[in-house]
This record gives C-alpha cells, structure tokens and sequence, in this order.
C-alpha cells in the first residue's frame, strides 16, 4: 500500500514542517489550504509519485521540486496564483499528468520539453499566447488541455506529436488551424469552439483518425466543401 498523507482542505495556510519529515510519503494532499508558499523543504520527500497543491494561493514554487524524481502519476498545480513555472520541473521525466490550469501563466519553460513522459498536460485558463518550441519533444503526449488562453497558433514542433488524441483549444484567438497539425495519425478530437477561424485548410479531410472537430462560434462559411464532406462523415460540429 502507498504511504499517502491527506490533508486536503485544512485551512493550514503553512504546511507543517512534520510533513517535510516523512521522507517516505508516495502521495501528498495539501490542495485547498490557502498556502502562499511553498518552502525548499519540499525537495526531501523524494518518493513521492503523487503531489496536490491545487486551489491555493501560490505565486511561485522552488526549484526543489525539480528533485522529486519518483513523481510520476500526477502534479497538481491548478487554482493558483503562479506567472511562471521553473526550469527545474523539466527534471521531471517520468511524469505522466501535469495540470498548471487556472494561473497566470503567460508562458511555459522551454524546459517542459525535458518532461518527456506527459501523457497528458493541462493549462487551461491562464496568459498563454504560444508554446515553447520544446512542445515537439513530448512524443508520448495524449491530450493537451489549452483552453482559455490567447493562443494563436502552435510551434512547428506540434507535428512530432505523433500521439496526441486529444487537443483543446477553445476560447483562444486562432484565425487558421494550427498547420503543424497536418498529418498527425491519431489526433481523434480537435476542440476549436469560440476562436476566430473563417476558413479550414483541405489537410483536415485527410486525417485518419479524426472523430470530432467541434467548430462552434466560430465564423466558417457552412457552405464550404471541405466541410460538407466532414459533415457526411460525421466529425464536425457547427450548432
């Protein structure tokens, strides 16, 4: 059985430096504790796989955190108050889900592309315009969460996510599907409501495994070819 500590919803507003002794802990729960930091010390409890510090206030988090090489199944960061994300979490290999949702986050360290282990990242709701080059690197990547951002298109990089499933992109500010979208074999969901996208490029009929592309508010002429094609088939979403 995994050694877990739940202190979720506490009201600790300071983490109790008992915690920090437990260098055995597998799953930490500190979410919903009105935390406003986050000490060094977080950098002993090194098996840890699971960590939750959502819905706090955080403004930043250490460089330790980078030491926590066991962490693997989940990093919670979401509901906080972060504008930047440190170098050091691309020390992270093996970690497979990372939500940095609801921040201020105006962009993310090229280092993310260290994390090659993500199976899934989310980053919903923060400052985002673009994303780091690096993206391309997290080849086993299976859904990406962006909605809420101001984003207008992905790095070149996105072809060699040769994995991706899933990608959410409502509510950003894309006027054209991203190109480097072209080709990718298993992307089977594209979320791309309230953007700004007047026309679709002629790739989207092309790929294999495509099941929904939701185009809702948006300004696409439904007259369009290309999408009374997809409508026959099925995997597009306009009212």
């Amino acid at each position: 059985m995994r050694r877990t500590l739940d202190l979720w919803r506490q009201e600790l507003g300071v983490v109790p430096d008992r915690v920090w002794e437990q260098t055995g802990l597998q799953v930490l729960i500190l979410a919903d504790n009105g935390l406003t930091a986050l000490p060094s010390a977080i950098g002993r409890l090194r098996r840890l796989t699971t960590l939750d510090l959502g819905h706090n206030a955080l403004t930043s988090v250490p460089d330790e955190l980078g030491d926590l090489s066991d962490l693997s199944d989940c990093l919670y960061l979401h509901d906080n108050r972060l504008a930047r994300l440190p170098d050091a979490l691309g020390r992270l290999t093996r970690l497979r889900y990372l939500n940095v949702g609801e921040n201020r986050l105006t962009s993310l360290p090229e280092a993310l592309g260290n994390m090659t282990g993500l199976v899934e990242l989310r980053a919903q709701h923060n400052r985002l315009t673009s994303l780091p080059g690096s993206l391309g690197r997290l080849g086993g990547l299976r859904e990406l969460w962006l909605r809420g951002n101001a984003i207008e298109c992905l790095p070149p990089s996105a072809a060699r996510l040769r994995e991706l499933r899933h990608l959410d992109l409502r509510e950003n500010a894309l006027t054209v599907l991203p190109p480097s979208l072209a080709g990718l074999p298993r992307l089977r969901q594209i979320d791309v409501r309230s953007n700004r996208l007047t026309r679709l490029p002629d790739w989207l009929a092309l790929l294999p495994s495509l099941e929904k592309l939701d185009l809702r508010w948006n300004a696409v002429d439904p007259s369009l070819p290309l999408l009374n094609r997809l409508e026959r088939q099925g995997c597009v979403v306009l009212t």
